[in-house]
């Protein structure tokens, strides 16, 4: 099933449990979507096949991929077509009949279907971005920009999308607004410019879609695709609010930037083969720029379908924004690590939902909720916890059926995190005739509060507030408690901080490159919602909202698409990396009082494992001075540095192409905006001493400011020697390139720790910063 933005971090954890042998976020370790029909013994596989070795009995690509599928299968019909994201086309297939075509003259590969999962009135004024910032700094050239979002679809009546003052459709806009099922051309206007849907992947491994429960069209029935698409890029509403919280005027990051929606994501997932076709459209339609808030495991990039697709995006010269996971606080828990892509992590922002327990004894502790129905009793009542009123062995957690009535029947009912969604417990006590509920968290979860649409008086707390009312109710002989809401605070500070169930980083796929990327809110967000389910999402939640308020990096991601977005409005010229060099290298990383960003898991200072270059800082992008720029030349070295074959190469970039003999390609010298840097404790050591290992990077800088001399500055780390050259960079016109090395000199560390370090150049105006991440193993 989708994984829900405001499901339980339990959730995704079980989940976690289930692929971690083949997952650990994109480790390669996909799960193949699994036959549900009745062709009991087939898969889907997308095919790519040789572009530049068509036989030349052929004068027809199609009729070359329809001969070489009915070489082995007379049944098989192609899925779909690519022409951007690979040369070939996705079918259904036996296991024997994928060998058999993987060795037909032409094939270079047969990828089994995997299915991934889906991983605002406060945002623009907290990133900084006030309407006149906005609409001075994109010049009028913000409504050229097309960002397209793959995800659950869109529900196109809501005010985002209402198209009050557009002009006309951009002259290069391709796409258009596909008919389906509560769906019509009419439903997009200059605002909303494309809507597409791709379910073959989805049909052929569960079977035609019940259309009794969701739409075969654009339509958005989830409410995901909906909030992600009206976060970067709705139109101004005044007067949005979720049941009164978050109450103000509503605004996509880009509110004049066109929306194109490709549905790939259904009740049972998102499948591969019909992320591709997305992607493929969308590269044909005329996005510029690509929203995805979607993962899974980690494997090779020219096994990885987003991967190949993304990439052929990017070399399209259009930003792929993605959501770096909700694996977190585990390290090494990232989805999309891919050089090419924008991985973006979550924080916090300084708007809350206060609500409150007291208890009998007179002590008081302050959770989060967004309940908004009729309040519980003034007075205090009796509370229990779930373990001690349950007919199962592991009924704290609220589960389904697992709580007896007669012991509940009028009680608040303390309820442990996990298991199950967070909203459905709620339900639970409601059923067996509990009046109110707390959210009890554990060690799993910490203090990380997530605000959710209770249907019944309820409220989250942290872990220590959570001990506390448990040893009350453990020791008291007559335990009661009162619960009150506090509505929508802001200037909650610190804030940011970094969500505990962001992935975090080492990235064990590339080491050398940091990820993630970046963060950006993505906590209780407040952005457009779908009319077809209530804000929950549950069966049972029959309210209708225009506005929902959800978390996830889900979240984050489209707040960085809509950035991207206006930057580029303003930059037109500006190459993929260059935007995400801008954006990176801007960043901040420490309160106004010099203290570093904290991770919310553990209340300690977060690292650039957590939140990469910091927290996006979009109305310092704007001027970045600086940028590390990178074509895909640069990715074409960065395969040849992980040592790619020829035919592995061709697999991702769609090309031929042969790494030099006589050149030396290093992961090093990738021209990205940060810096990560294992050491590997067993080189060096001669004669059973540690021996200083010593490594070097190179990057390129790139003006886009006025002339200027730069000067670097680095905070150096107690285990590492960093020395730069030069020390200044001169730059006398636009576009000017600068390269210079750093070398990193590792003394003795033990295995298995890390440290961090910050380089800096400025001319005193531009400050452009890349983390260091130093790991020894």
């Amino acid at each position: 099933m989708v994984e829900r933005e405001q499901g339980d971090k339990m959730n995704m954890l079980m989940f976690k449990s289930l692929l971690i042998s083949l997952l650990l976020v994109f480790c390669g370790r996909h799960t193949v979507a699994e036959k549900k029909t009745k062709h009991h013994s087939k898969s889907t596989y997308i095919i790519h096949m040789d572009k530049f070795n068509m036989p030349s009995t052929f004068n027809d690509h199609l009729l070359w991929y329809d001969s070489s599928l009915k070489s082995v299968s007379d049944s098989a019909e192609m899925l779909y077509t690519y022409q951007h994201v690979a040369h070939g086309f996705s079918t259904r297939l036996t296991s024997q009949e994928a060998e058999l075509l993987s060795k037909q003259p032409g094939i270079l590969s047969v990828i089994p279907e995997v299915r991934y999962d889906l991983h605002t009135t406060r945002t623009p004024e907290f990133l900084g971005l006030g309407k006149a910032i906005t609409f001075s700094l994109t010049s009028g050239k913000q409504s050229d920009v097309v960002v397209g979002v793959l995800d659950t679809g869109v529900w196109p009546e809501l005010k985002s999308f209402d198209d009050k003052g557009l002009g006309p459709v951009p002259s290069s806009w391709k796409g258009e607004c596909e008919r389906g099922k509560n769906f019509n051309p009419s439903n997009c206007n200059k605002k909303l410019i494309g809507a597409r849907f791709f379910a073959k992947g989805y049909e052929a491994a569960f079977g035609p879609i019940n259309e009794s429960t969701e739409s075969k069209s654009p339509r958005d029935d989830d409410g995901h695709g909906t909030h992600t698409s009206t976060t970067a890029a709705g139109s101004v509403v005044a007067g949005a609010s979720l049941f009164g919280f978050a109450n103000g005027t509503a605004r996509g990051m880009a509110t004049q930037a066109r929306v194109a929606t490709y549905k790939v994501c259904w009740l049972g997932g998102c499948f591969s083969s019909d992320i591709a076709a997305g992607i493929d459209k969308a590269i044909a339609d005329g996005v510029n720029i690509l929203s995805m808030s979607i993962g899974g495991g980690l494997t090779d990039y020219y096994r990885d379908t987003i991967a190949i697709g993304t990439f052929a995006a990017t070399a399209h010269g259009i930003l792929v924004s993605t959501s770096a996971g909700n694996g977190g606080p585990s390290q090494a828990s990232l989805s999309n690590v891919a050089p090419w892509l924008t991985t973006v992590g979550a924080g916090t922002i300084d708007r809350d939902f206060p609500a409150y327990v007291t208890l009998g004894n007179g002590k008081s502790y302050t959770g989060v909720s967004l309940y908004n129905g009729k309040l519980p009793p003034k007075t205090p009542i009796p509370i229990v916890y779930a373990g001690n009123v349950s007919g199962y062995s592991e009924g704290s957690q609220c589960s389904k059926g697992s709580l007896i009535a007669a012991k509940v029947a009028g009680k608040i009912v303390i309820c442990d995190r996990g298991g199950n969604p967070r909203v459905e417990k709620g339900l639970v006590v409601k059923s067996a005739g509990g009046i109110g509920m707390i959210l009890a968290n554990n060690e799993d979860y910490g203090e990380e509060l997530i605000a959710d649409s209770y249907l019944l008086p309820a409220l989250a707390l942290g872990q220590k507030s959570s001990n506390e009312i448990k040893k009350y109710v453990f020791s008291s002989p007559n335990p009661k408690a009162k619960l009150s809401f506090g509505g929508t605070q802001l200037g909650v500070q610190p804030s940011p901080v970094v969500a505990a169930f962001s992935s975090r980083g080492p990235n064990l796929l590339t080491p050398k490159v940091l990820k993630p990327d970046l963060i950006a809110p993505g906590v209780n967000i407040l952005a457009g919602w779908t009319g077809a389910v209530g804000p929950t999402g549950m069966t049972e939640d029959t309210r209708h909202v225009e506005f929902n308020i959800i978390s996830g990096t889900s979240m984050s991601c489209p707040h960085v698409s809509g950035l991207a977005a206006l930057l580029k409005g303003t930059h037109p010229e500006w190459s993929p990396a260059a935007i995400r060099s801008a954006l990176m290298t801007t960043s901040y990383r420490t309160y106004k009082n010099g203290q570093t960003l904290k991770d919310v898991d553990n209340g300690l200072p977060a690292t650039p494992f957590d939140f990469g270059a910091g927290h996006v800082d979009p109305v310092a992008a704007f001027d970045p001075g600086l940028v590390y720029d990178a074509t895909v030349d640069d990715y074409l070295s960065f395969f040849c540095a992980l040592k790619y074959s020829s035919y592995q190469i061709k697999l991702v970039a769609r090309r031929d192409f042969t790494c030099s003999k006589s050149k030396k390609y290093r992961v090093e010298d990738l021209n990205y905006p940060s810096f990560a840097v294992p050491f590997d404790t067993a080189f060096g050591v001669k004669g059973g001493s540690q021996k200083p290992t010593t490594v070097q990077y190179t990057r390129t800088l790139t003006n886009v400011g006025a002339p200027a001399t730069y000067t670097v500055s680095v905070t150096q780390s107690p285990s590492v020697k960093i020395v730069v050259q030069p020390q200044t960079l001169s730059f006398r016109e636009l576009n000017e390139k600068k390269s210079y090395t750093v070398t990193f000199t590792s003394s003795s560390k033990p295995s298995g720790t890390t440290s961090f370090a910050y380089l800096e150049w400025s001319d005193g105006k531009h400050k452009v910063s890349s983390p260091i991440a130093f790991s020894w193993t």
